[in-house]
């Protein structure tokens, strides 16, 4: 009965943003979603998709939402102006998905925002490490993760950013896995925020020192931003977490 009310509702806010703004008008852009489906991460991609539906509409954005990478190439992303990687891993892709990715990165062909499985970079599931995706990431590989879960205080380290704007100077953050890597990416990248080890609740002593868990590689013609945190469906109830995914798709797309 629950989930049948909140379909309802969804759909009456849908038409109601639809019907003040007319159905002959264009897109304000296009953007394509690689979804990661099932597993522990799955009420996550829900929530997150049901609030993009919701911020798509009100912004006039047409999205597409893929759960594999067999139909991308150089043709297909040409077709949007922002790729938004919802916690899918930089592995399992087809060769010429990735080549249409990098050329797509690298020339600045649009815009990409990526969430946490995005930096499970290694061996997994007898794939081979993605090593242009790890420079990207600043040059790192997975090493560990607060399997337990943790709640963590976030620290906005560039508060005149654009995905930042409308941010505190701290929040926190429930339920994540904080993951930690080989080495520090902050040399590589331009970090926008940190994490607080010493605020993790429960305490956990799988720390990195030195902890950036929001940041963008400079080094890319595209407008890129990638969010450590992204587990818990918890994260669609917090205000902070949807301001910043919302300034991150309108910068992100050339907003």
């Amino acid at each position: 009965m629950k989930k049948k009310i909140r379909f309802l509702g969804f759909l009456i806010t849908l038409l109601m943003i639809v019907s003040t703004s007319g159905f002959a008008k264009a897109p304000a852009f296009k953007a394509l979603v690689l979804t990661e489906r099932g597993g522990l991460h799955e009420g996550f991609v829900v929530a997150a998709l049901d609030w993009l539906h919701i911020f798509a509409a009100k912004n006039n954005i047409e999205i597409t939402v893929i759960n594999d990478t067999k139909a991308i190439d150089e043709a297909y992303l040409s077709k949007y102006k922002l790729f938004i990687q919802l916690n899918y891993p930089p592995y399992t892709w087809t060769d010429q998905a990735k080549a249409a990715f990098e050329k797509y990165i690298e020339q600045g062909k649009g815009g990409w925002v990526g969430f946490h499985h995005a930096t499970l970079l290694g061996e997994f599931d007898g794939y081979p490490m993605w090593n242009w995706f790890s420079d990207f990431m600043g040059g790192i590989r997975f090493k560990n993760y607060i399997a337990g879960l943790a709640s963590g205080k976030v620290y906005v380290e560039d508060k005149t950013h654009p995905v930042m704007k409308g941010l505190p100077a701290s929040f926190t953050v429930t339920n994540d896995e904080w993951y930690t890597f080989d080495k520090n990416p902050r040399p590589n990248v331009k970090v926008l925020a940190s994490v607080d080890e010493s605020s993790y609740q429960p305490a956990s002593a799988i720390k990195m020192g030195d902890h950036p868990v929001i940041w963008m590689n400079e080094k890319m013609k595209a407008r890129n931003v990638y969010f450590l945190i992204g587990h818990h469906a918890d994260l669609l109830k917090s205000n902070e977490f949807k301001k910043m995914f919302g300034n991150a798709i309108l910068w992100a797309a050339g907003g």
